[in-house]
């Protein structure tokens, strides 16, 4: 039986990285470019946090996760520590997140609405690592 790996950790990123890479390929990201931040807020520890997926041409490039002031990114995404978790136990779509204000987004809303598909398909593969929240 696998060990959890504790949310937001850098063993965490580094098993994220490998099976989004793995599991996604450029077809299934609709062959998309783009940065995605998420920004935690109110979080266990009292910090704040962010996840950084980035993808070239539907390639997954670059997957981190920090303290702190986030990376630059086509979008960024804000929200509390709980929100943002359920979605990344597949428990919360992106799109209704955004919708009903759960969430709130820096970039082009329409693009990200396009996106959300993707990012529901990026956090059905995070939500196959088993994880301590």
């Amino acid at each position: 039986m696998e060990d959890n790996l504790k949310y937001l950790s850098p063993s965490w990123r580094d098993e994220v990285y490998k099976r989004l890479s793995a599991e996604l390929d450029p077809e299934k990201m609709n062959h998309a470019t783009t940065s995605l931040v998420s920004v935690y807020r109110n979080c266990p520890d009292g910090k704040d946090r962010y996840f950084l997926v980035s993808c070239t041409d539907g390639v997954i490039e670059d997957v981190s996760v920090g303290e702190g002031e986030p990376p630059e990114a086509e979008f960024s995404i804000f929200g509390d520590y709980d929100v943002l978790a359920r979605m990344s136990r597949g428990e919360l779509g992106a799109q209704g997140a955004l919708m009903s204000g759960k969430l709130k987004l820096r970039g082009n809303m329409v693009k990200a609405l396009k996106l959300s598909s993707l990012a529901d398909r990026l956090n059905r593969v995070i939500a196959t690592i088993p994880t301590e929240f």
